[in-house]
C-alpha cells in the first residue's frame, strides 16, 4: 500500500473541522479501491471490495447536490430554472470537486497501492473529486446534515462567487456555435459501453462539420455527451486561437 489510512485520517480530520465519532468512516473515505485490492492488481474478497470509498462516493454526490441546490434556491431567488440548473451543474461537476480536494490538500492524505501512486494518483483530478464526494459523505454520516453544509458552504461559495453568469452546459455551447455558423446540429453516437450495470462507463462519439471527430466518456450517456462537447470546445477553441 502507498499511504496509511490510518494516519491520513487523523491528519485530515483537523483541515475538515469535525471530530469523528466513527473515525473508520474518514478511513473508508480516504480509502482508493486499489489500496483494498480490488483494482487492476487484484482482489483480496468481497468484504475488502466494499472496503473503500465508492459507496461513500455514491452518497456524497447526492448530499452535495442538496445542499448546492438548497443554496442556489436562497441565493438566487428571480433566477429561472434553467440557469439555476446551469449553475448546480457547474458546481457539483467532477472538477470543482477536485479544485476543493487539491485547496485542502486531499490528495496527500489518500490511502493508494504503491502502482497507483506510481502512476500519479495523489494527483489525478478524477480521484481527488471521487475521494472528496466520500469525504462528504462521510460527515454526513457522522455529523449530519449540518456538519457536510458547513463544510461544502465553506469551500463552495467562494467558488459560486467568483461565476457571474452560469455557464452553460457544453452541448448547448455547441449546439449554438454551430448554429451561429450555419452547420448542421452536432450528432453524438455511443463507441463503448463497458462495465457492469451499476457502474457503467460510456464512450461517446461527438461529430460536427468541418471538425475532426473527438470521444469523451462518462458514467451516463448525459455526462459522456457532455464530455466530448466540451472536449469538441476546446479543440475549436484551440484553433481559434492558433
Amino acid at each position: 500500500m502507498g499511504g496509511s489510512p490510518d494516519l491520513a485520517a487523523g491528519d485530515i480530520a483537523d483541515i475538515l473541522g469535525h471530530e469523528f465519532t466513527d473515525p473508520d468512516l474518514l478511513v473508508l473515505a480516504l480509502t482508493h479501491p486499489s489500496a483494498t485490492g480490488c483494482g487492476p492488481a487484484g482482489s483480496n474478497g468481497d468484504d475488502a471490495k466494499l472496503y473503500n470509498y465508492e459507496r461513500l462516493e455514491f452518497l456524497g454526490d447526492r448530499v452535495l447536490g442538496l445542499v448546492i441546490a438548497d443554496l442556489l434556491l436562497r441565493r438566487y431567488p428571480k433566477e429561472r430554472e434553467g440557469k439555476l440548473a446551469r449553475r448546480h451543474t457547474q458546481l457539483v461537476r467532477k472538477e470543482a470537486l477536485a479544485q476543493v480536494a487539491e485547496e485542502i490538500g486531499l490528495g496527500g492524505h489518500l490511502a493508494l497501492s504503491r502502482s497507483e501512486e506510481g502512476a500519479g494518483g495523489r494527483n489525478n483530478p478524477a480521484i481527488l473529486a471521487d475521494c472528496c464526494e466520500a469525504v462528504i459523505a462521510a460527515l454526513y454520516l457522522d455529523g449530519g446534515i449540518s456538519v457536510a453544509e458547513r463544510f461544502i458552504l465553506e469551500h463552495w461559495v467562494p467558488i459560486m462567487e467568483a461565476t457571474v453568469e452560469p455557464a452553460k452546459d457544453p452541448k448547448t455551447a455547441l449546439q449554438e456555435w454551430a448554429q451561429a455558423r450555419g452547420l448542421p446540429l452536432p450528432s453524438y453516437d455511443v463507441v463503448e459501453h463497458a462495465g457492469p450495470d451499476h457502474q457503467p462507463v460510456f464512450a461517446i462519439k461527438v461529430t460536427i462539420a468541418g471538425q475532426p471527430s473527438l470521444t469523451g466518456t462518462g458514467k451516463s450517456k448525459q455526462s459522456a455527451e457532455k464530455a466530448a462537447a466540451s472536449q469538441m470546445l476546446q479543440a475549436i477553441a484551440g484553433k481559434d486561437e492558433a
